[in-house]
């Protein structure tokens, strides 16, 4: 009975966003990628303070993987505002890239409140295609909450193999699909084609952690966590570093 509601619920909210698809389909829909940085940049601050022990801990060990001479050149994918250069080691170089441009005025406002940290530059990429980053260039990768709006999770992960060096790491926290016992699980699927376009391409019920598996990195560190503090459509998360 569970799986049948499922499915018509889905059908549902799948017709009531059809305007939303017709935009998208016409063009129109680019206006919101103009309005969303603000928004991103205003919930990174929930976020981060409600996730602020998890981000502490997945970030504790990046400064190991820094060269013998002490530098560390980090790139992160889908940077977005910057939430996560708080939490990076005094002293590493940082690569910005994210696919949309208009993220740049809140990421120039997240580089003057860490001057810890060096920027190398901000190069508007997608994940799945970061030309312009040379092979083995970089020690870490970052990806944080961006696995779940990408169009291919595999040809990203690809491209995290290419630019790092052997020995280097990428660490990630992303949300995923949650168990399908749960509540959670039959929202997420319910909900997920009004989310997708609330949240610019974000889908909630992807098993992220079967594509870290399969990506061919020498050694994968990944711990599955339930966010209690975040709402219901996102608690379930994966968090760890891969090496390469």
């Amino acid at each position: 009975m569970k799986p049948c509601l499922m499915k018509l619920c889905r059908l549902l909210c799948f017709v009531l966003t059809l305007p939303l698809n017709l935009m998208e389909l016409a063009g129109l829909f680019g206006m919101y990628k103009r309005l969303f940085p603000l928004l991103a940049y205003n919930i990174t601050f929930s976020y981060n303070d409600k996730m602020h022990k998890t981000k502490r801990e997945l970030f504790r060990n990046v400064g190991k993987f820094a060269n013998t001479d002490g530098t560390l050149r980090l790139l992160e994918i889908g940077c977005g505002s910057g939430a996560n250069f708080k939490f990076y080691p005094y002293g590493c170089t940082v690569v910005c890239t994210d696919p949309n441009p208009h993220f740049q005025k809140y990421l120039r406002m997240s580089m003057d409140a860490n001057t810890h940290l060096t920027y190398e530059e901000f190069i508007v990429v997608s994940g799945e295609d970061m030309k312009g980053v040379n092979d083995e260039s970089v020690d870490v990768v970052v990806c944080t909450l961006v696995l779940c709006s990408v169009s291919d999770v595999r040809r990203v992960l690809q491209e995290v193999r290419r630019i790092l060096k052997i020995g280097g790491a990428f660490f990630f926290l992303e949300h995923v699909v949650s168990d399908p016992s749960s509540w959670t699980y039959f929202f997420q699927h319910v909900l997920e084609p009004l989310w997708y376009y609330l949240g610019d391409g974000c889908m909630v019920t992807r098993a992220t952690w079967k594509d870290l598996e399969a990506a061919g990195f020498s050694e994968l560190h990944v711990k599955h966590i339930e966010a209690s503090e975040v709402t219901l459509m996102i608690r379930p998360h994966i968090m760890g570093y891969s090496i390469k």
